[in-house]
């Protein structure tokens, strides 16, 4: 998922202000709502983008079966920070350029640790690399760090808030959560779906020497990822 964050702040303290008095569990989720959501998502979700690269990454290098504990931990972690943002919650926080910065360069750091992992595994062969049972396997925890030390998967969560929780008509936390649960369960299919076609794509090419090469590969898409969620370091405060 791929979207500039330079109206992060603004899209945050809308939130934080809409948020603020509910007293309403009222869902109003009407049809054409839902369809405009999906509509404003699909492109999100299943266009390239760092999330996309990295599960794309462990169903080439790993299969399906092994990306199952990152895609839960990851939609996890999104649906929990994706209805406390839409709560209200961790806005103005998220506002503190510190905290944005902080969050990216722990990221940023975790995923170049995991491109490591994987390099090692492409210059030492499966048996002595990385593996799924090793401790550096991607696992629950792995999909959870991924997301929520990815501040710029916050801004795109914002700007859905913004666009979809539209007081006074629906701004009720029974809103909040549908469209949370929307926004997680499209994301949880996108991947998947780019999980397969990474699997896929290494069935083309099997063996020792292949495997090696789509670990280093997915070691340098990792780098990729690594820098992306880096940029909010380097954005002007």
């Amino acid at each position: 998922m791929i979207l500039h964050p330079g109206s992060s702040s603004n899209a945050m303290a809308d939130i934080r202000q809409r948020c603020t008095g509910r007293s309403r569990i009222v869902a109003c989720v009407s049809p054409d709502t839902f369809v405009a959501l999906l509509l404003f998502l699909f492109p999100l979700a299943y266009s390239p983008g760092p999330g996309n690269a990295f599960f794309a990454g462990i169903g080439a290098s790993r299969g399906l079966r092994a990306a199952l504990p990152a895609l839960t931990g990851y939609h996890a972690a999104t649906f929990v920070v994706t209805a406390a943002l839409g709560l209200g919650m961790g806005a103005t926080l998220l506002n503190d350029p510190v905290v944005a910065r902080t969050l990216a360069a722990l990221g940023g750091v975790y995923v170049l640790w995991l491109a490591f992992a994987f390099l090692r595994s492409a210059v030492s062969g499966p048996k002595t690399g990385m593996s799924d049972a090793g401790p550096t396997r991607i696992g629950f925890w792995s999909g959870v760090v991924v997301l929520v030390l990815n501040p710029k998967a916050y801004y795109i969560i914002a700007v859905m808030f913004t666009q979809f929780l539209r007081p006074p008509a629906n701004d009720d936390v029974a809103t909040t959560l549908a469209l949370t649960a929307v926004f997680t369960i499209n994301n949880l299919v996108a991947f998947i779906v780019w999980v397969l076609g990474g699997s896929a794509l290494a069935m083309l090419f099997r063996g020792e020497r292949s495997t090696r090469w789509i670990d280093g590969l997915f070691a340098v898409t990792l780098v990729g990822v690594a820098i992306w969620m880096a940029v909010p370091i380097f954005a002007p405060s």
